[in-house]
């Protein structure tokens, strides 16, 4: 198997004690478990942090507000991990909140940035951040928490994802373009044509780039899952979805880069090899529910599935086993979307 550098997952070993000043009196040990992203309502600057602790089964909600006594924004979009430090990247407040992984504690606040939606690490010194409304993606210099210098794509862009010294970053809204960057010089060196709209991306065990692409926002056109071979940048392999009526979202892959995960319509996964988009799902929404965003342990493969409800009120965290049964269901912020795993190996 290649070793991929760069991972958004990372297993950490680290056991502490974290204390919350709030008035739930939260005091748990915060080892293996996994962060929630809730976005809140668009401009109602109501988005938060959530976490479930595999040690007590429990969510903890609102933990930036209760630790660090101010709001995380307006539509927090994604997280990550890189050394110490936590970075969530809050999109329309145009902003990262960078936090110590361990405490929580505010380290800093990347400001300036224009409707960032995720970040990547090239380095402990370097990342990309990608943009909704601008056309470059930002370089951002961690030791210094501060934007030192721009790319431009001349598109705009949603998902990177970094192998070796190449990212690979998708033009996402109305685009159909994988745009590589040679991250060494911060230098476009190519494009790779895709299915309309690449919405989320993930590399599997062979080092290969899986990229959904959606069809559009109107579903005018088919949704397609494209197969990268990130040594020729060249399209490997292409399954097109069988209607226009899917609407596929948020590509995952397990722990042993061999599965792949997604949501239509409930929960489907499907083998690296398979020469077909599974006709069936395997994890099927009840009644009320809306699937938003998926997130599988690398660890144990155990799948989390976030309800959003009705885009309005506090949604749910949903905990699946890896054979798709319901282990639990607990509530969360407003809108819980992107999750990001913190591990512990024994």
């Amino acid at each position: 198997m290649r070793n991929l550098v760069k991972i958004i997952i990372l297993p950490l070993i680290l056991t502490s004690c974290l204390k919350v000043p709030n008035s739930q009196n939260l005091n748990f040990t915060f080892t293996g478990g996994v962060f929630i992203v809730n976005e809140g309502n668009y401009r109602g600057g109501n988005g938060s942090l959530s976490f479930y602790s595999y040690d007590s089964s429990k969510i903890f909600n609102d933990l930036f507000y209760s630790i660090n006594g101010r709001p995380l924004g307006d539509v927090p979009n994604s997280m990550a991990i890189r050394g110490n430090n936590a970075y969530i990247v809050v999109n329309n407040s145009g902003k990262i909140e960078v936090i110590n992984q361990v405490t929580l504690v505010s380290v800093a606040t990347i400001t300036g940035l224009i409707s960032p939606r995720n970040i990547s690490f090239i380095n402990d010194n370097k990342a990309y951040v990608s943009s909704l409304y601008s056309d470059s993606v930002a370089i951002i210099n961690l030791p210094n928490n501060s934007i030192s210098s721009y790319i431009n794509l001349r598109r705009s862009s949603e998902m990177i994802a970094i192998i070796g010294n190449k990212a690979f970053i998708s033009y996402w809204t109305e685009g159909k373009e994988i745009m590589v960057v040679n991250t060494d010089n911060d230098k476009v060196v190519d494009s790779i044509e895709v299915g309309i709209e690449p919405e989320s991306m993930t590399f599997d065990r062979y080092g290969m780039l899986w990229v959904l692409c959606n069809g559009g926002w109107a579903r005018q056109n088919y949704a397609e899952l494209v197969e990268i071979n990130t040594n020729t940048n060249y399209v490997e392999k292409t399954l097109v979805f069988p209607t226009k009526d899917a609407s596929p979202s948020c590509l995952k892959i397990d722990g042993n880069g061999q599965t792949l995960y997604y949501i239509d319509n409930g929960v489907r996964k499907m083998d690296i090899g398979a020469s077909e988009i599974p006709s069936a799902t395997f994890i099927t929404p009840e009644s009320g529910q809306y699937f938003y965003k998926i997130g599988i342990n690398p660890l144990n493969n155990d799948i989390f599935v976030t309800d959003a409800v009705d885009f309005a009120q506090q949604g749910y965290l949903l905990l699946y086993s890896s054979d798709g049964k319901l282990v639990s269901t607990q509530k969360a912020g407003i809108i819980p979307g992107s999750m990001y795993f913190k591990l512990v190996i024994n």
